[in-house]
């Protein structure tokens, strides 16, 4: 498998204090800010393609995985919540914003022999 994209994204839930929520937000942002059209242009089936998420929050734990597996449009999702992120305290209203990053990566089993570099005459 060969990494085609890497994108990431932020996002975050500033009242409910939902790590999932936020980790939902942080992958449509890494998503939005990508056009694959290599799979229609060059006759690849998209679902054939591997891809990986990884979320950073304070508390991993609280992030439903298949939730956020379940915002995945396209491929064969493999999520994994790491430690990271950010939570900012509030004290005067007693309340905590949840930041949460992404990196979203795309593989495709490619053969390199298929393709060729173009050289400039």
């Amino acid at each position: 498998m060969k990494r085609l994209i890497l994108e990431m994204g932020m996002g975050n839930d500033l009242y409910g204090c939902d790590y999932t929520k936020a980790a939902c937000r942080a992958v449509h942002d890494a998503l939005h800010h990508s056009s694959i059209t290599l799979f229609q242009s060059l006759g690849y089936d998209h679902r054939d393609m591997l891809v990986r998420v990884t979320i950073g929050v304070q508390l991993p734990d609280l992030v439903d995985i298949e939730r956020l597996r379940a915002e995945l449009p396209r491929g064969m999702p493999q999520v994994q919540i790491v430690k990271g992120g950010l939570d900012a305290y509030d004290e005067e209203n007693d309340n905590v914003s949840v930041i949460a990053t992404a990196a979203v990566e795309a593989f495709l089993d490619i053969d390199p022999n298929d393709w060729q570099l173009a050289t400039r005459a």
